[in-house]
């Protein structure tokens, strides 16, 4: 219904903003990286979708467009509503997810509260290729996929041997690389996870 919204914001929530448009205020409910994109700002364009139930009508807004874009991929998924889809998009930041995706990281997907074993696999399972055929993969997360692959399979390899469950292992290695800059080698992620494990 709506492309975008642009106008004077009037209040800045984590969960939402409300923006006046010509003396008419629209709240948006919002994901935290656009919270986080809006501050300090006094005007804001965001990317709109409508959500028309029949006892409510929720407009969500994004203030990148490829962000909406993934959003849509991810409610497109049979038991992923647009509750959880912010959620997902407040948990884990664009790449991380089609970082996820792309490696078949369950456990990183299931790790977002409200997310199943069952959505997560579905999630992985019906998106993987829509995610690739529409180019909706960022360079950014590209590029970060490649250098976190390897880093993730050389020490899930070690810490496997070591004797660490593997399902345990991946969640432990996905949560501190979130957590981690980008030169990080793997024998200091196996530290890491050996420390928190």
């Amino acid at each position: 219904m709506f492309a975008y919204i642009e106008g004077s914001l009037v209040v800045r929530e984590p969960a939402f903003v409300v923006i006046d448009v010509g003396g008419v205020g629209y709240e948006l409910k919002i994901t935290l990286s656009t919270y986080s994109a809006l501050k300090n700002k006094s005007r804001a364009k965001l990317f709109t979708y409508s959500h028309i139930k029949e006892d409510s009508y929720t407009l969500y807004g994004f203030t990148e467009q490829s962000e909406k874009n993934l959003f849509m991929a991810l409610i497109s998924i049979s038991g992923v509503g647009p509750a959880t889809g912010v959620m997902i998009l407040s948990s884990l930041s664009p790449e991380e997810i089609q970082g996820a995706i792309i490696n078949e990281n369950v456990s990183a997907i299931q790790s977002v509260k409200g997310v199943g074993a069952k959505t997560a696999q579905r999630i992985i399972l019906e998106l993987k290729d829509k995610l690739a055929k529409e180019n909706l993969v960022t360079k950014s997360a590209q590029n970060s996929l490649i250098s976190h692959n390897s880093l993730q399979e050389e020490a899930l390899s070690a810490l496997v041997t070591l004797g660490i469950n593997k399902n345990v292992a991946e969640k432990a290695i996905f949560n501190n690389l979130k957590n981690a800059d980008n030169d990080l080698t793997v024998e200091e992620l196996i530290k890491r996870v050996l420390k928190s494990s």
